[in-house]
């Protein structure tokens, strides 16, 4: 009896835009990567797009792509953000769909996943529609054909969210073993009543619905799953292979079907190397005629369900209770905080439903006034989320609208609508998955509701917020210092409130050290500059302007005035004000201007406060990326002094450490700090600046000498964005023969160097390069071109630095 196997992977990251910049601004604890989206797509994403099949002596033999050979989802808000900084992985990701429809009969490996992972069962029927036809909208707009599957976030189910997949054409969804209540045989009376027990996995169910509808259910392998994700069993790729041929049984009849389902950051984020084990896995089965690799779609093709089924309604693949996770203090929390209670999930929830409830009556009264049926304009609003053109936004309003709505209405409009995608994202579920309602992710939730209700006060004129808060108030902290839900919300949320007077204090402070265009973008708002004037006198730096800002999310403009002085240091002053008449925008800028130049800066001040008045502003009101920027700028002479002197200290007292260390004196510590704070800085300004080997091979024999520890985090991060820089400019000018002579030359330093580099993408170009290239080059070089060859022969030494089987894989171009 034929034997199938689909491993599927649920890709997905909790959302970390900044609300009101749709933009996710840099987290330190990502550090080196600039966000936690980058570091995961490095460390899984990436690898799984690229992933090695290596020889017995660890050498790489292909570089493939997982995502051909496995089933998997993408949550949208992941996949919005490759589109724009992964390029490359999204691509291949598209196209491994591509490739699976022509190797699975016309079925593709990727499935549709609800818009932005909220838990189902505990959704309003209206956010239940939206959410899988967003979910729907987004999957064809990326890969442009239907879904066939739907992944349900967390797995959690009821009949109603079952209902609805089957009304808009989803075929199959995947759960839990756990979650299916009874089965039969298809045109049987009798019912086998299997709750409590586990359901056999290999074989795909149909399951009839309440209205008459009908969905096919895959249950994943439970013990299968469970190890790859908890039990180290990616750790050995052998071991893996064992694990999924024992899930077949030689007593069944029927084609078995043995699928497992984790989260996709299983594959190299949550276990390092895990996409190599996966890689090694699907290799050796499809090679070995063991199984034969499949995915659901193609698997319900070929063998429908003969077995029907209902499930265990309000139930989920991560909560033993159910959904409370999502809704009460059930005792599922990460682990991490003993004695930590969740009490405050409850009413995390029932405040958010509040609102929720609050703004869908506000919503629909209001737009009904000018769309012929809020509801489906809401629903069909992702089309404008996927293009936000000023022609698709006129287009999307020309259809739904019941007259010719002028650009204010337009506004008003996507004010509702943008409420409505808030509260939303609001419920994204990782808010109530961890342990305290300070966590990032709860936070996070928090954030959305509070853009909600900032349109819904910009748009309504009334104050929900107090209420919002009062109620909030009783979710409990663990941590006393936070308090309550309420003091949460007033200090990590209100303070990162946006709009569009705090876009023009970031441009304004900003604008004293970045060079903008007359027209520019800061995040999602569009910037004209009408007037501008900058100056310096010494270290003092003045700016003027007059600005007109947009939101490109919601179309509201507001045109502002503006004056800032920087007065060294972190010192900054500065206003901005809706833009006065001409004359006396004029004025006040010729006084400031006739200030500086005279060095009055207590008149400056003086007239910024009878400008703007004493709401002044500060390098703390830049966003955090262009704060970080300017910041390092404001200090960099500061920090230069502190590493000259660390340098001077290491310098001037070498020869006595040389002394201390032949006679065999005990070496002060300070005297080893400055040892390793100038020799790891050397080392990193050296793979900086020109790589000089000669200097490199200095500083590493001077660590190991004195034996002090590298910043491997750092120097790897540099190290390996050079080696990439050096082998991105050879990938564009391949016939340089010194571009390939330099990468040889870096590669050459790599193994005497006190920590490992990260070689991955940089063996991904010359993979790619191997296939176009070299195979061109090659002819060229048999054709009797002797720089082709030595080209070629270069192009092969460096292979092997780069650790793959050039026999094998330059065979094969």
């Amino acid at each position: 009896m034929d034997k199938y196997i689909c491993i599927h992977g649920h890709f997905y990251q909790p959302p970390r835009e900044n609300p009101w910049l749709e933009a996710i601004e840099i987290q330190d604890s990502a550090y080196p990567y600039h966000d936690w989206n980058e570091r995961i797509h490095a460390e899984c994403y990436g690898p799984n797009a690229a992933a090695r099949i290596l020889d017995n002596e660890g050498r790489i033999m292909d570089i493939v792509s997982n995502y051909t050979r496995i089933s998997f989802n993408f949550g949208p808000t992941v996949l919005s953000w490759m589109e724009n900084y992964a390029t490359g992985t999204y691509q291949a990701i598209l196209n491994a769909d591509k490739q699976s429809i022509g190797w699975r009969s016309g079925h593709g490996n990727a499935i549709a996943q609800p818009y932005n992972h909220i838990i189902m069962p505990l959704a309003s029927n209206a956010d239940k529609r939206t959410q899988i036809i967003w979910g729907i909208k987004d999957f064809e707009h990326r890969f442009k054909r239907y879904p066939e599957g739907m992944w349900i976030p967390e797995t959690a189910v009821n009949n109603d969210t079952l209902e609805l997949l089957a009304e808009y054409g989803i075929k199959f969804t995947i759960l839990a073993p756990h979650q299916a209540l009874r089965l039969r045989e298809i045109n049987t009376a009798k019912w086998h009543d299997i709750s409590g027990r586990i359901i056999d996995p290999t074989r795909a169910y149909r399951c009839r619905l309440p209205s008459g509808r009908v969905i096919n259910i895959f249950f994943y392998d439970g013990y299968i799953s469970n190890a790859v994700a908890f039990e180290r069993l990616l750790s050995k790729g052998e071991d893996f292979v064992s694990r999924l041929m024992n899930g077949f049984s030689e007593s069944s009849q029927w084609p078995q079907f043995v699928n497992i389902a984790t989260d996709g950051e299983t594959y190299g984020h949550h276990h390092r190397f895990g996409e190599m084990a996966l890689v090694y896995a699907l290799n050796y089965i499809e090679s070995g005629g063991l199984a034969k690799l499949t995915n659901y779609g193609e698997y319900l093709e070929k063998y429908p369900p003969t077995h029907e089924v209902e499930i265990v309604e309000y139930t989920s693949w991560s909560c033993s209770h159910g959904v409370e996770r999502w809704r009460n203090n059930c005792g599922c929390n990460s682990g991490g905080h003993p004695g930590w209670h969740q009490e405050w999930r409850k009413p995390l929830r029932d405040t958010l439903d509040w609102l929720r409830e609050h703004l869908a009556l506000r919503f629909e009264d209001k737009a009904k006034e000018y769309l012929k049926d809020p509801w489906k304009a809401r629903d069909e609003y992702i089309d404008v989320i996927l293009n936000r053109s000023e022609e698709n936004i006129h287009t999307y309003f020309d259809r739904h609208a019941i007259k010719n709505l002028n650009r204010e209405e337009k506004v008003l409009l996507l004010k509702l609508l943008e409420i409505q995608r808030h509260t939303m994202l609001m419920y994204t579920s990782c808010g109530w998955f961890f342990d305290d309602l300070s966590g990032t992710e709860a936070v996070q939730v928090l954030q959305y509701a509070g853009r909600a209700l900032q349109l819904s006060e910009e748009i309504f004129n009334h104050n929900l917020r107090e209420s919002f808060l009062e109620k909030l108030s009783a979710a409990k902290s663990n941590i006393s210092e936070y308090g309550n839900g309420a003091n949460i919300y007033e200090r990590f949320v209100k303070p990162g409130m946006i709009d569009l007077k705090r876009v023009g204090v970031h441009y304004a402070v900003s604008s004293l050290f970045e060079e903008y265009p007359e027209t520019t973008n800061i995040y999602c708002y569009s910037v004209t500059r009408r007037d501008f004037q900058r100056m310096q006198i010494g270290r003092f730096r003045l700016a003027t302007g007059w600005l007109c800002l947009t939101s490109e999310v919601t179309w509201r403009s507001e045109c502002l005035s503006f004056s800032v002085i920087h007065l060294g240091d972190h010192i900054f002053n500065g206003g901005v004000h809706p833009f006065p008449e001409e004359k006396e925008y004029q004025r006040m800028t010729d006084e400031i201007i006739t200030a500086f130049k005279n060095g009055s800066f207590a008149d400056i001040i003086r007239l910024m406060d009878t400008y703007f008045g004493t709401h002044n502003y500060s390098i703390g009101d830049l966003f955090r990326d262009e704060q970080r920027k300017i910041l390092n700028i404001v200090i960099g002479t500061t920090i230069e002094e502190f590493e000259a002197s660390y340098r001077l200290m290491y310098e001037n007292n070498n020869a006595l450490m040389n002394f201390l260390l032949k006679t065999g004196v005990p070496i002060p510590k300070v005297f080893f700090t400055a040892a390793e704070f100038t020799l790891n800085l050397e080392l990193k300004k050296a793979f900086e600046r020109d790589l000089d080997s000669t200097r490199i091979q200095q500083i590493v024999d001077e660590i190991k000498k004195w034996n002090v520890s590298v910043d491997s985090l750092v120097l790897e991060f540099v190290i390996r964005c050079r080696i990439e820089g050096f082998m991105e400019n050879f990938r564009k000018n391949p016939s340089d023969i010194s571009l390939l002579q330099n990468i040889e030359d870096a590669l050459k330093i790599f193994p005497t160097l006190p920590l490992e580099i990260n070689l991955c993408h940089t063996q991904n170009i010359y993979f790619k390069m191997v296939k176009t290239v070299y195979r061109d080059f090659l002819q060229q070089a048999k054709a009797g071109d002797k720089n082709k060859a030595v080209w070629t022969e270069e192009f092969k030494q460096i292979g092997k630095r780069l650790f793959f089987n050039t026999d094998i894989i330059l065979s094969h171009s």
